[in-house]
């Protein structure tokens, strides 16, 4: 990951002398410093804003700024907005608008004048919020006293959420052949999505990954076979499957950091070549911390590697996901996520066990070597990014996986059951209504609120299901949307 950093600007005014700006700036300088204590990020304080020359100068900077993820404002004085205007303009970076003042109390004895001109954060984050408000600028707005933890961790939720933005604007996608023959959700406008979301989706031959496999060392393989016996449980005599994995998983890695790509997709159609369809080797790609999709799915391949950022220490739990089959047993409703091999261990309940079994489609030749495990319990989400013809739909659905409610010791394949919020049934007809793909990102770390967040900052349209969802009003929430993104 790339060192990110968020920029803390602060607005006042001449207005009332040169000792309170200096009492601004030293506060200013103050709490960016005890706030990056507690923050997954440093915020830095770069200015007071008091010109509109200064304040677009500052834009202009962090826009430029590799490192700069956002820009986060507060207004300890009050600011004429007027003076934020060119800057705001120009703004390309995603922007947080902190309400909130230097004291907690307002002091009984002490509060005089003065005080008033210097404390005014209640009048002048007004000031400031009316003009984003009148430029139309996406934007989070976080009020509370700086030093509340419940205040912190909303600034540190959206901090993420930024990082997600960053790096989707570096996103390369590397794509090894087409995506599955036929299929509708997997295919997307790639011209659209560089331009909304900065991703760069390319082909290379399965042809010169395999060139780059036959280039492979037995040393090499013998390292990364060290690797894997010391992450996973062996549970297979076929030790020349998983050498091949290990091949497959060096070639596939040093194409794709050559290339500075962060997510990969393959389809199990296209394997001219190769023995084994990549399942150990994309697990464990993807296990340090790299997107993946199967059957050419770019698009959840993308999402995987950003949720993975957005986690926790940049790489969190979250994984390639398909929804495979229901269990509609009355009060008994879950949904079994998997995919033919490729499940991200990130999400495992224990350590995970390396097998090999035949798989039944695609041009294997010999039974692949894959991770198996079950999922972990606990909240989540999944998300899907679809391309409705004009416009990016970001679909997000609450979840809470659970251990599997039965051990199903001939699934050959990792595996993670959830509860679907509002219900199963209710979700399902939800997911569908909105378009949702087969093919999701699950997450245990990222919050439908930091999908809302990174939506919000790419400008893309977001559906949330959860607890409270019904069909119907989802069905007017989908047609009133559907008005509103056309008139854009």
């Amino acid at each position: 990951m790339k060192k990110r950093v968020f920029w803390f600007v602060v607005g006042s005014q001449f207005l009332y002398g040169d000792e309170v700006l200096r009492t601004v700036e030293k506060r200013s300088a103050e709490m960016a410093e005890e706030l990056t204590k507690k923050l997954p990020y440093p915020l830095v304080f770069k200015t007071i804003g008091v010109t509109a020359d200064g304040i677009t100068k500052i834009i202009k900077e962090a826009n430029y700024d590799d490192e700069c993820a956002g820009i986060v404002t507060w207004c300890h004085t009050f600011s004429p907005s007027k003076m934020w205007i060119n800057g705001f303009e120009l703004l390309q970076k995603p922007y947080l608008h902190f309400a909130t003042q230097y004291n907690r109390e307002i002091p009984n004895e002490e509060i005089d004048m003065d005080f008033m001109n210097l404390n005014q954060a209640a009048h002048g984050d007004r000031e400031h919020g009316f003009i984003a408000a009148r430029l139309r600028m996406p934007r989070k707005v976080i009020a509370g006293y700086w030093q509340d933890e419940d205040v912190i961790a909303r600034i540190a939720s959206w901090m993420k959420a930024a990082v997600g933005v960053a790096v989707s604007k570096e996103m390369k996608v590397m794509r090894f052949g087409d995506n599955m023959r036929e299929v509708a959700v997997t295919e997307g406008d790639k011209v659209e999505v560089q331009k909304k979301l900065g991703w760069q989706v390319n082909t290379w031959a399965v042809g010169d990954l395999v060139k780059e496999m036959n280039a492979v060392t037995e040393a090499e393989i013998d390292a990364k076979m060290a690797e894997y016996t010391a992450k996973y449980d062996i549970a297979t005599d076929n030790t020349g499957a998983i050498r091949y994995q290990a091949k497959e998983e060096i070639a596939i890695k040093k194409m794709m950091d050559r290339e500075g790509c962060l997510a990969f997709t393959n389809t199990f159609q296209d394997l001219y070549g190769m023995e084994q369809l990549p399942g150990l080797a994309s697990q464990n790609i993807m296990a340090a911390g790299y997107g993946y999709g199967g059957e050419g799915d770019w698009k959840v391949a993308a999402m995987t590697a950003i949720l993975k950022a957005m986690g926790e220490n940049g790489n969190g739990a979250s994984g390639f996901m398909e929804d495979y089959t229901y269990h509609l047993v009355k009060g008994q409703e879950y949904s079994l996520g998997a995919h033919m091999l490729e499940v991200c261990p990130s999400l495992a309940a224990g350590k995970p066990r390396i097998e090999t079994h035949h798989l039944g489609i695609g041009m294997n030749e010999k039974d692949p070597a894959r991770l198996v495990f079950e999922g972990k319990a606990g909240k989540g989400i999944v998300v899907s990014l679809i391309d409705m013809g004009g416009r990016l739909r970001l679909i997000v659905q609450d979840i809470e996986a659970v251990k599997p409610i039965m051990p199903m010791p001939n699934l050959p394949v990792a595996r993670v059951m959830w509860r679907a919020m509002p219900d199963l049934t209710t979700g399902v007809e939800c997911w569908i209504q909105a378009g949702g793909a087969h093919h999701t990102v699950l997450s245990y770390d990222v919050t439908a609120e930091q999908m809302a967040d990174f939506a919000r900052m790419m400008d893309i349209e977001f559906v949330h299901i959860d607890k409270n969802t019904t069909p119907e009003a989802l069905e007017e929430k989908l047609m009133l949307m559907d008005i509103a993104w056309k008139l854009k």
